[in-house]
């Protein structure tokens, strides 16, 4: 089967869409399927003229896919052939509706509800990555429920993690530095914390919005809690995993995740969590397991923390949870083969 998927970014650009996109295509291709990446130019996910000219350009060249997925950050650019989206059996891959992605112009997102409401009308099917998703685009988008397939992301095996071992507690968080991951919330959280000993490392790039990164940057110093947190960029690799293996909790006080891939990898490793329950990203977190707060509450965050920190024996219990949990979580094949018969069924091919 020649599948064509279209992304709105390079894969080198780390995401949980972009490693959700790319896992798949990798697993495709190593079940013998034919795989084309395209990626967008131009500006995403509201779209400027350069990526509207871009997505033409690429309709144009899909003559012979049997497959074509469009994930659904780049698909506002494909406005202008909603109606020959079905000239081929077109599949959206819905991570989380991008209308509601935190910081928006207004207008933009009121916009983009429009765009992908009607874009997602004309798609042969439609693949979401949490229940939340499926939810949220059935009740907000008028999307009947069996034209979706939920299909979560995977996870690979992971080694427990071992902790600090040194005293501090060590708090992780992972996401872009953006508005919509909350890392603001879990800053000041923190600042109120300073009587305990702990440290935040802040994994994520920069590249999304600038302005609000250097904010993000600079509001440590502002809380007085400078010393103890630390921003290192996006990671992956050795040094990401190295990040993970001394870990004592993971937190994100996110605003709104579409699943929360970083919080099913802390779950993997056996890390306690605490997080916000924007969207799907309390889901996977049970009350042994971590906490889950109010969007923006401060204070009940604060709180939460300041157990997890001082109570070791809690953060041991937790995070035995967190580790069953993480045990319990679909491997990457089987989504990923899962997600090739859906595209194998809604093209005829199956």
């Amino acid at each position: 089967m020649r599948i064509d998927l279209i992304v709105p970014t390079p894969f080198d650009v780390l995401t949980g869409g972009t490693l959700y996109d790319r896992h798949m295509a990798d697993l495709w291709r190593l079940a013998g399927h034919t795989v084309q990446i395209h990626t967008l130019a131009g500006r995403l996910p509201m779209p400027d003229a350069r990526a509207y000219a871009a997505a033409d350009v690429i309709w144009q060249r899909l003559d012979g896919s049997d497959a074509v997925v469009i994930d659904n950050m780049a698909l506002a650019a494909f406005g202008r052939v909603d109606d020959r989206l079905l000239e081929h059996p077109t599949i959206v891959l819905d991570h989380h509706p991008t209308g509601l992605e935190t910081g928006l112009d207004p207008d933009f997102a009121v916009c983009l509800i429009e765009i992908e409401t009607r874009l997602l009308a004309h798609a042969r099917h439609i693949v979401v990555t949490s229940q939340t998703t499926a939810a949220t685009l059935a009740a907000q988008f008028a999307m009947p429920t069996d034209r979706m397939t939920v299909i979560e992301p995977g996870t690979a095996p992971a080694p427990r993690s071992s902790g600090s071992r040194a005293g501090v507690v060590n708090i992780l968080s992972i996401g872009s530095l953006i508005p919509r991951k909350g890392h603001d919330i879990l800053l000041r959280a923190l600042a109120r914390l300073v009587d305990l000993e702990w440290s935040l490392t802040i994994a994520g790039g920069d590249r999304f919005d600038p302005v609000t990164a250097d904010g993000l940057r600079a509001l440590p110093d502002d809380l007085g809690i400078g010393r103890r947190v630390r921003f290192c960029g996006e990671m992956n690799g050795h040094p990401l995993a190295k990040l993970w293996r001394e870990a004592d909790l993971f937190a994100l006080a996110t605003r709104y995740e579409g699943y929360g891939m970083a919080i099913a990898e802390a779950l993997k490793r056996g890390l306690p969590v605490a997080v916000c329950n924007g969207g799907a990203a309390g889901a996977l977190v049970s009350p042994q397991s971590g906490v889950v707060c109010p969007v923006g509450d401060i204070d009940q965050l604060s709180k939460a923390l300041r157990r997890m920190i001082f109570d070791e024996r809690l953060r041991r219990s937790m995070a035995d949870a967190a580790w069953a949990i993480g045990q319990s979580l679909q491997d990457w094949a089987a989504q990923a083969e899962l997600f090739a018969h859906v595209l194998a069924t809604h093209s005829g091919k199956a």
